[in-house]
């Protein structure tokens, strides 16, 4: 199997699948229940969180644990949003965020938040000069994507944080669930007030994620209950998922610095190939992110060839995996503006740092044979 889908989710470390099973076999217990058990969990789930902090060079109390980045992002926008409403009810994002933080504003907008949404370049930047003439004294919140998912484009936090903190009282909220360990952020440098992740996108298990929460700043939860994570999430805690998750954090981390080096290599040698595949339209930026390559070949479904290289047991997608069963062009790709026809015919490839040189060879061989038949199909 060649798996080239890593944006949508990685394959779990089976360190971390051995963590979950563990946890969940010997401290089942709820962390919040007075009894040994609970306090043997209730230990077990201060480690992980003291050892996430400790990876994410940020304090312990910073952490707000989540079902993943969709409920990190939903969190940061609307538990922002709401809790301050009353200083101001103006909002800014980019026109090419995740469908999570696209659907949170829209719904905020429903309620009578006012949303500006930054365009882009055709590299996917947001203009700092536009941003800037976005604030106003009502805008309480900014959020941004440090990488795109799509088409990897890198935004510049450190200096968007810095003109947020120079020129407004906003807060800013990253979303990094596709940036962490691939494109370096430093956390402490950036200046923002929430930063999203999600376990299954460094190797983890889905259904956990984290909220990182400057100290001070109150959100207005949007569940409630026992009060877990500080009030701000309630829900009893998923203390084998986040013992797995921290597992699997420590060991990405770990390959994160060779990693980088290796895809920067594997995204040249694969953007070079692509571009000399006739009918193929590459799609990202030189710049961009090293795990991410997006590519269109107008006039082919890209269903259709994604389910002709799955024959050959390789995986790629389209777009987001939380967009990609829908059939309109991505808003990511005319957002930066290309044509419809490319927009509708995109293909993501997505590498991890365990991907090959071998595999990427036998794809783009695949890939060439599979166009081939396609085109003399459809003359």
């Amino acid at each position: 199997m060649i798996y080239l889908d890593n944006s949508a989710t990685t394959k779990p470390y089976k360190e971390a699948l051995d963590a979950y099973r563990i946890a969940a076999e010997d401290y089942f217990a709820n962390p919040s229940s007075l009894h040994r058990k609970g306090g043997e969990a209730e230990k077990l789930l201060r480690q992980a969180r003291a050892s996430i902090a400790d990876l994410l060079h940020v304090k312990p109390g910073e952490i707000v644990f989540t079902s993943g980045g969709t409920e990190s992002n939903n969190l940061a926008i609307k538990g922002t949003a709401l809790q301050y409403m009353k200083r101001g009810k103006h909002l800014i994002t980019s026109q090419i965020e995740h469908a999570s933080t696209m659907e949170s504003f829209q719904q905020l907008e429903k309620m009578g938040f006012d949303v500006t949404y930054l365009p882009v370049d055709e590299n996917g930047l947001v203009s700092l000069s536009d941003l800037e003439n976005a604030l106003t004294p009502q805008t309480t919140l900014v959020s941004i994507m440090h990488v795109n998912n799509e088409i990897g484009a890198i935004q510049p936090m450190k200096k968007i944080g810095h003109l947020i903190n120079d020129k407004s009282q906003a807060v800013y909220h990253i979303d990094d669930v596709q940036g962490i360990g691939k494109v370096p952020l430093d956390i402490n440098d950036v200046q923002a007030d929430l930063i999203s992740y999600s376990a299954h996108k460094f190797h983890g298990l889905k259904g956990n994620g984290i909220l990182i929460k400057k100290p001070g700043l109150i959100l207005f939860p949007l569940l409630s209950g026992g009060g877990q994570e500080d009030a701000f999430r309630s829900g009893t805690e998923n203390v084998p998922g986040i013992v797995a998750m921290a597992k699997a954090l420590r060991l990405y981390l770990e390959k994160a610095a060779s990693g980088r080096k290796i895809l920067e290599e594997w995204n040249e040698k694969v953007l070079a190939e692509l571009y000399r595949i006739d009918g193929v339209s590459c799609n990202s930026s030189i710049k961009g992110a090293p795990h991410i390559i997006n590519f269109s070949v107008p006039g082919i479904k890209p269903e259709v060839l994604i389910h002709t290289l799955e024959q050959k047991d390789i995986y790629v997608s389209t777009r987001s995996a939380c967009s990609s069963k829908a059939a309109e062009a991505s808003h990511v790709l005319t957002s930066a503006g290309f044509s419809k026809e490319i927009a509708r015919t995109a293909i993501r490839i997505s590498l991890s740092f365990d991907t090959t040189s071998e595999e990427l060879d036998i794809f783009i061989s695949e890939l060439k044979e599979a166009l081939s038949k396609l085109k003399h199909v459809m003359r």
